[in-house]
């Protein structure tokens, strides 16, 4: 017995939009599993340098750990936000530091691309490009951006992990003790592991001048562990966010209303010499007005 041909395409297709379902759950499943509490051990070693300067000095390894709180921030079905805080200090009356935050949005075309020199690109993608993907865009203290790129999550046996090649500005363990470099190339691995999760890392430190090409000054391993602890742990970091987190939404409205201009983006480092973020965690910038000025003050026109 011969089955219809329309028979067998229905069929196909209603197989395929199975697959591209159970894929998507698959990923938006792998994207939650990094929510909870979490002891994080952080581990960057600067692998080779190819200075020409006989008096080069590399970073030093840095090893630092911690407890982290990854709160679950938006659960809709094309977006996933989960703002990252760090608990440290006396376990008794640990003290509480907004950490990064990491968006992941499903076929997203909009994409802020760092440059270099506190500046983005802003450029649209065609749909084509990012199908099946997630962008995963990440946030600085702050709420400003660092970096974004879109890649498609991988299972198989028994793996799930999504991996990506970004441009970033320097991370604050390098800006802080080095001004002989700009830009920071991040090859991103992240990979859900049955003790976690891991935020595995190959980067280069990057000299970027206009009209030249890059130059490669050093090379960099980074391989975070998050290992997942009992949600306990962290109720002071929980704590901490639930008496904030109405700030940090009208902090998130203004800097989306920025992003939605959809144009190149480029911020000051200091405004009356005083970083971002310093303003931001001021108790006294509390109201929508207060917040949306500063962060304006800061965008560059």
């Amino acid at each position: 017995m011969r089955i219809p041909l329309n028979i067998l395409l229905a069929l196909l297709i209603s197989v395929t939009a199975y697959s591209q379902k159970e894929k998507k759950k698959n990923d938006r499943d792998a994207i939650k599993s990094m929510c909870g509490c979490y002891e994080v051990t952080f581990n960057f070693a600067e692998t080779f340098n190819y200075s020409t300067d006989s008096l080069y000095k590399p970073s030093k390894t840095k090893v630092d750990k911690g407890l982290e709180w990854a709160e679950l921030v938006t659960d809709e079905n094309d977006k996933i936000s989960i703002q990252h805080l760090l608990q440290v200090g006396n376990p008794v009356e640990p003290q509480i530091v907004k950490h990064w935050r990491q968006d992941w949005l499903f076929e997203n075309t909009d994409l802020y691309s760092y440059n270099a020199n506190n500046t983005w690109t802003f450029s649209k993608q065609p749909t084509s490009k990012v199908k099946g993907q997630w962008t995963q865009k990440v946030f600085q203290v702050d709420d400003s951006p660092r970096y974004e790129g879109s890649a498609t999550w991988v299972h198989v046996d028994g793996k799930s992990y999504w991996e990506n090649k970004a441009d970033a500005p320097l991370p604050r363990r390098e800006y802080t003790t080095r001004s002989d470099y700009n830009v920071t190339v991040r090859n991103n691995r992240q990979e859900i592991t049955d003790y976690g999760w891991l935020h595995d890392q190959n980067n280069m430190k990057v000299i970027r001048e206009a009209g030249k090409d890059d130059v490669i000054l050093a090379k960099e391993k980074g391989y975070n562990t998050y290992v997942k602890v009992d949600d306990s742990k962290c109720a002071a970091a929980t704590k901490w966010w639930k008496e904030n987190t109405d700030k940090w939404i009208l902090v998130r409205k203004k800097w989306d209303d920025v992003y939605g201009r959809n144009q190149d983006l480029s911020l000051e480092e200091k405004v009356d010499n005083k970083v971002l973020y310093k303003y931001l965690f001021d108790d006294a910038y509390n109201e929508q007005v207060e917040i949306d000025n500063v962060i304006e003050s800061f965008v560059k026109k």
